[in-house]
């Protein structure tokens, strides 16, 4: 039987965090409360250390290893923004890295994983399992194996973010989450359940993956094809077996957002906020949009995930 971490666990990864982690600022936009007629307020983990949430968890999972585990190393998966935060907090903390990244991952995170120290191993995502390769080197070289989103350490650490947009603004009435493997969505749960009892929480995937909504609505855990989409943090195949639990209990409803909603939502963070975010980091606006006629008159937070896009990408996004 699984041992879900709690908000406990999420206050003591803020201990580990400070000092280390940016406590990153909250945003608003008066051209956005207008349209969505409610107080929108933007949690800007785009400007987190390595330019995602992702940092928290990372950090808070190797800070706890033992002496070790340091000595060995550690070996994880992802797309991008995990990779670049193992790699970014092993090399603040000693320890060899080994990321395994697919060959179609953003140049930038690539080049940013390798250039905090991480040892890229590269794969097919479409022909080839992530999770064995980790498995397998984790097994072969005596290495700790950190998935990017079901582990409970990585939970409690993405849960920072939420406790921080809580203490600076107290109640919501709805906090809008991106959705991949649920990492930040279950994370946030925690925080929202224990500091905002009454506010709604809602996950955001992109609309050619909504495994979580399928695994929310059904109640088990729903595998899918690797989804196409540009929300490249978010091509996830099925939520873990932590965040699915905690995801199931807490979180109030999933909903999806199409690639062209989330270009639209780039396009409005870049030319009236300022902000560069990636394609996943819109989720969460895409969906608060869409909601808009529930939401008149509400306080209402978005997560923003992160911010590394190719600027070569971003800039055929913003122009097409």
């Amino acid at each position: 039987m699984l041992t879900l971490p709690t908000y406990d666990d999420v206050i003591s990864a803020a201990a580990r965090l400070k000092g280390h982690a940016h406590r990153t600022p909250v945003m608003s936009s008066r051209t956005m409360n207008r349209e969505i007629g409610a107080e929108v307020f933007f949690k800007c983990e785009n400007l987190q250390r390595m330019g995602a949430f992702k940092f928290r968890g990372a950090f808070n999972a190797l800070s706890k290893f033992d002496a070790q585990q340091k000595k060995a190393g550690v070996v994880t998966f992802s797309s991008g923004n995990h990779a670049q935060a193992i790699a970014l907090s092993a090399a603040l903390l000693g320890i060899p890295a080994t990321i395994v990244m697919p060959n179609d991952a953003p140049a930038a995170k690539m080049a940013a994983t390798r250039g905090y120290g991480g040892n890229v191993v590269i794969y097919d995502r479409y022909t080839e399992d992530r999770e064995a390769i980790g498995r397998d080197l984790a097994q072969k070289h005596g290495l700790t194996l950190i998935p990017p989103y079901d582990h409970p350490d990585v939970i409690a650490g993405q849960g920072t973010a939420a406790k921080e947009l809580f203490e600076d603004l107290g109640e919501l009435d709805a906090l809008f989450v991106c959705l991949g493997g649920g990492g930040l969505l279950s994370g946030s749960a925690l925080s929202a359940r224990a500091l905002a009892p009454r506010c709604a929480i809602y996950g955001v995937e992109p609309e050619a993956g909504n495994d979580g909504q399928q695994s929310f609505r059904s109640g088990a855990i729903v595998h899918i094809d690797t989804p196409k989409t540009i929300a490249d943090g978010a091509q996830t195949q099925h939520l873990g077996a932590y965040t699915f639990e905690i995801i199931r209990r807490d979180v109030d409803d999933i909903f999806t957002a199409s690639d062209a909603e989330l270009v639209d939502c780039m396009r409005f963070f870049a030319t009236r906020m300022k902000l560069m975010v990636e394609p996943t980091g819109a989720l969460g606006l895409a969906a608060a949009r869409a909601m808009k006629a529930k939401l008149q008159g509400k306080r209402v937070g978005v997560l923003i995930s992160g911010g590394n896009v190719d600027l070569e990408r971003f800039c055929a996004l913003m122009t097409a």
